[in-house]
């Protein structure tokens, strides 16, 4: 991108932040939209047992399930030695899908604001049913129909985006201690004919989307780390950004690199490095059988000590997706968890703590996450020592302090109702943290990382997604204009 696309692109997404209306004008247009495609869309998810999933079987030597297909995925065990870690080693189930699948946002300027062309979709483990979704969100073995159903609109603008603007277009990762190495292409596409709007998609502005973020279980995940994957920031975004009091102030001059920060990008890229290549954590695939703790009980696996999560299969039928009905097997985690930032001003600059993070599943061992990512309920047996940094102060924090605080489902494609309480505290912790696997970085330095793979890993790429939501005030709804 040019330096003057770069700037011409910085400066549509500001007006696209600060537009709270746009093709929805107001509060109960949206509303009635939603409303409406609950209506006209259904889907009915039945828990049944693993050995009852029809087109699915369980390998006679291994255990692991896989779809009859050889396609989508499989669940495997994965055998983790952490000798430095809380717990030195332990088996789990997980997620085997090497496919790269496309998260994409297609946006356009409509009446001269770039808006965001998003979806409603259901899928089995959502919380609330529909969540709004990018405008394609699908696997590999989706797109190209393995399933023998309908095809997959608007894909062509992502897979053939010649001719088209391509905004953001990165590989990144999901959850490492569910997924063995997944990753998915996050892509932001801008367009200037004319699209046609499907049933079930609609254009929102930035501002817009910012909003709806603080509504509990409405945006979804995907959708999030696509727009996480944004170039939000640049220099002078310190002052063209509206602020009202000394917090917003120090979080405008966060997005701008020119506004100095504790550590270099340098320092900050040396510091990943290191610690990917100091960490010492083996992860190897093997057979679900051999998964030590785990038992297959009233036809789901789950673990001895009644943590963590469980694999459960799902009956699916569904009206308005590529197929009718399927089923499939799950991950269900045990609890809801806490995903957190703790952020301070730094020299006028807002900092926020991130830690370097091993999680099994990661390609390269370590990603930057938010400072607190746990289900608490997982520590209860360890020693207070062994516990989580931090979590007792995201906790203990005053009302004050808590800048955003919402709850949001994790991806309802592969997890059951997987929640967490997404958190930005404010906090006058050190500015050297005693221990070396946690740095402060600016939301700048978190943009320039996040145009490469897998700095980020997408616990913290939705936290960006929040931490920006503030940077306009934006209200939970879209406001009518005055």
């Amino acid at each position: 991108m040019t330096s003057r696309a770069a700037t011409t692109t910085g400066t549509s997404l500001v007006e696209s932040m600060l537009a709270t209306s746009g093709r929805f004008a107001r509060i109960g247009d949206f509303d009635r939209w939603l409303g409406d495609m609950r209506e006209s869309t259904f889907m009915s998810v039945e828990q049944v047992a693993l050995e009852d999933l029809r087109g699915w079987g369980q390998d006679p030597a291994t255990g692991n399930l896989r779809h009859e297909t050889g396609k989508f995925f499989t669940v495997e065990s994965l055998a983790v030695d952490f000798p430095a870690g809380p717990v030195s080693n332990w088996s789990q189930p997980i997620i085997n899908q090497p496919e790269i699948g496309i998260l994409g946002i297609l946006v356009k300027r409509i009446d001269g604001v770039l808006h965001c062309l998003m979806q409603a979709k259901r899928e089995p483990g959502n919380q609330n049913g529909i969540q709004l979704a990018p405008t394609v969100q699908a696997t590999r073995s989706n797109y190209t129909r393995v399933h023998q159903g309908r095809p997959v609109p608007y894909l062509d603008y992502f897979l053939h985006p010649v001719g088209h603007r391509v905004i953001t277009d990165v590989r990144q990762s999901e959850q490492g201690a569910w997924f063995y190495q997944k990753r998915n292409r996050n892509m932001v596409v801008e367009v200037s004919a004319d699209v046609p709007v499907l049933d079930g998609f609609c254009w929102l502005t930035m501002g817009q989307l910012h909003g709806l973020l603080r509504v509990p279980d409405l945006v979804g995940m995907d959708a999030r780390t696509v727009l996480a994957c944004l170039p939000l920031g640049g220099p002078g975004w310190g002052a063209i950004l509206p602020h009202a009091d000394e917090f917003g102030s120090a979080l405008a001059h966060s997005c701008d690199p020119e506004s100095g920060s504790q550590r270099s990008l340098t320092d900050i890229l040396s510091w990943v490095t290191g610690m990917r290549s100091r960490t010492e954590i083996q992860a190897r695939l093997g057979p679900l059988v051999a998964a030590e703790g785990w038992r297959r009980t009233d036809g789901r696996i789950s673990h001895e000590s009644g943590r963590f999560f469980d694999v459960m299969g799902v009956r699916v039928r569904a009206g308005g997706r590529e197929v009718g009905q399927w089923m499939q097997p799950m991950i269900q985690p045990r609890s809801d968890g806490i995903i957190a930032f703790l952020v301070r001003p730094i020299d006028g600059v807002l900092h926020m703590l991130v830690s370097a993070r091993p999680e099994p599943g990661f390609a390269d061992v370590i990603e930057l996450a938010p400072t607190v990512q746990c289900l608490p309920g997982n520590y209860g047996h360890l020693p207070v020592e062994r516990r989580p940094p931090f979590l007792s102060e995201v906790l203990a924090a005053r009302p004050e302090q808590v800048r955003f605080d919402a709850v949001l489902s994790e991806e309802g494609g592969r997890f059951y109702h997987a929640r967490n309480r997404y958190l930005i505290v404010e906090t006058d912790a050190p500015i050297r943290p005693d221990r070396d696997d946690y740095r402060w970085l600016t939301l700048a330095q978190l943009t320039e990382l996040l145009q490469h793979s897998f700095y980020l890993n997408v616990q913290a790429r939705s936290l960006v997604a929040c931490l920006r939501s503030l940077l306009t005030g934006s209200p939970a709804r879209p406001e009518p204009p005055r």
